[in-house]
């Protein structure tokens, strides 16, 4: 599987320098970047630089709603031209959306498209919040907080021009996103590895980092403009059929408020490889399995982004022991 890194953050938050800087390192060589621009005549392509086997397309408009259809099929014409050989063999895709998308659609898009989720598995969502001007645009602008809560990443950029961060937005980007890791970038420059090492996994297998460090086994905070994130561990593993049913159930009841859950299962089947899970509203991923636990940590641990009580803490711990028990008696009893 192909590797895809969703770059966001609100307009103006240095996701082209970042960008730039990024596609000049050895290790992200062999990228296709896919940049999504919005208006009737488009710059940032080609403000980017990539390298000998590097490349660029360009997808104008927003990519949403029936729009997203264009980013399906710049995906699908990739994938043939690199297969035909007519493009370098690129082994990681970045999409950089316009500082005015809602990343939502484009996971949708990734997980839901039969072309692209065959080949392509997502890696990881990057934001990019300004420093300097960074906590106001949160409290201006709810798509920047949503673009944030969403992340898998978070990363600082123009702190070069601060003494230090303002600690109310170090604060402010905890609460909305507790579980995602907080990067620095010095003019625009950070490596590879800080972003794409240790990062949440797609089904490809990359490892990752959770929870946002130790504690009870459920981990809440509601965030601002009606984004709440819950972390739930569990130390027991679950049985598959009631992972199955957890995601049916929802799918069905939260999809419309569910900004996205992710997650990696331990599962009685599979003591030794655990389940990774990725979902979007009511969209989710078939679950992958990893070859191995990346640590020691043995625990469950499952990530969910939604609008404020849609999806409580305990309802969510309450829902997966019900599902359990109900599984266990149905197997006790030998019912196929």
């Amino acid at each position: 599987m192909i590797p895809v890194t969703v770059l966001t953050g609100f307009l103006g938050s240095g996701k082209t320098t970042l960008l730039n800087h990024l596609l000049r390192q050895p290790e992200f060589a062999r990228t296709a970047v896919i940049i999504n621009e919005f208006g009737e005549t488009g710059l940032d392509h080609d403000l980017v630089e990539p390298s000998d086997d590097s490349l660029v397309e360009l997808a104008t408009g927003c990519l949403c709603c029936k729009v997203r259809d264009d980013l399906a099929r710049t995906l699908d014409d990739l994938l043939r031209r690199r297969d035909a050989g007519t493009v370098p063999p690129f082994t990681r895709v970045v999409i950089e959306t316009s500082g005015l998308a809602d990343p939502v659609p484009i996971l949708q898009t990734l997980i839901t498209d039969a072309s692209a989720s065959a080949r392509l598995a997502l890696a990881a969502v990057v934001t990019t919040v300004e420093a300097v001007s960074g906590a106001a645009t949160l409290d201006r602008e709810p798509l920047a907080l949503r673009q944030v809560a969403l992340a898998d990443r978070i990363v600082l950029t123009k702190s070069d021009l601060l003494e230090a961060v303002e600690p109310g937005l170090v604060r402010r980007l905890a609460e909305t996103n507790p579980a995602a890791p907080r990067l620095v970038a010095r003019h625009g420059r950070i490596g590879a590895g800080a972003l794409f090492d240790g990062g949440f996994p797609g089904p490809h297998g990359r490892s990752f980092a959770l929870e946002p460090g130790t504690g009870p086994h459920v981990h809440g905070h509601a965030g601002h403009d009606g984004i709440e994130s819950c972390t739930i561990f569990r130390e027991q593993p679950i049985r598959a059929a009631t992972l199955a049913l957890l995601i049916e159930t929802l799918a069905e009841h939260c999809g419309a408020d569910l900004l996205r859950l992710k997650g990696i299962v331990g599962l009685l089947e599979s003591p030794d490889r655990p389940a990774v899970i990725h979902g979007v509203r009511h969209v989710f991923h078939a679950p992958a399995f990893l070859a191995r636990w990346p640590s020691a940590d043995r625990r469950s641990r499952i990530v969910v982004i939604a609008r404020a009580g849609a999806v409580p803490r305990g309802w969510l711990e309450a829902l997966i022991d019900a599902l359990e028990a109900e599984v266990a008696e149905i197997a006790a009893a030998g019912v196929p």
